[in-house]
């Protein structure tokens, strides 16, 4: 009497297995001598020094504005209301050359910030930077 052979309906999976774990061993031997890319970022001392004096717009939290000219001297500071900044940048900075310089509280909100940006944007300002202040703990 002759046997029927039945066809195998599953895959052997046992070399799939022993192939994935020699490749596991293979990863972990040669991890250690792989060696990640260094970035080095620019630090605020690292910065070039302006040689022009720029123009300082200091924003507090409740929105008042401060705009100081070096250039004119320290009696050159206009005190602004949130409303009155977008007049003062079309009055006086439109098409400047003279760096701005934009200082903001710690606890003043991102988009306030990006509304003087985009003011002085439009009044066709050049050069528009962020003021760093370090506090006392050096941070």
């Amino acid at each position: 009497m002759a046997r029927q052979r039945r066809l195998m309906n599953q895959i052997n999976i046992v070399p799939y297995v022993d192939v994935m774990l020699v490749l596991l061993v293979i990863f972990m031997v040669t991890a250690p001598f792989m060696t990640p890319g260094v970035v080095n970022l620019p630090s605020v001392g690292k910065s070039a020094q302006v040689a022009e004096s720029p123009i300082e717009i200091d924003l507090k939290l409740d929105g008042s504005v401060s705009v100081r000219d070096r250039k004119a001297g320290a009696a050159a500071e206009v005190r602004l209301g949130a409303r009155d900044f977008e007049d003062y940048v079309r009055d006086h900075l439109v098409g400047s050359t003279q760096p701005v310089v934009i200082a903001a509280d710690r606890e003043v909100r991102y988009d306030a910030v990006m509304r003087l940006m985009d003011a002085l944007q439009r009044a066709d300002v050049k050069r528009v930077g962020l003021l760093v202040k370090h506090d006392a703990s050096g941070r």
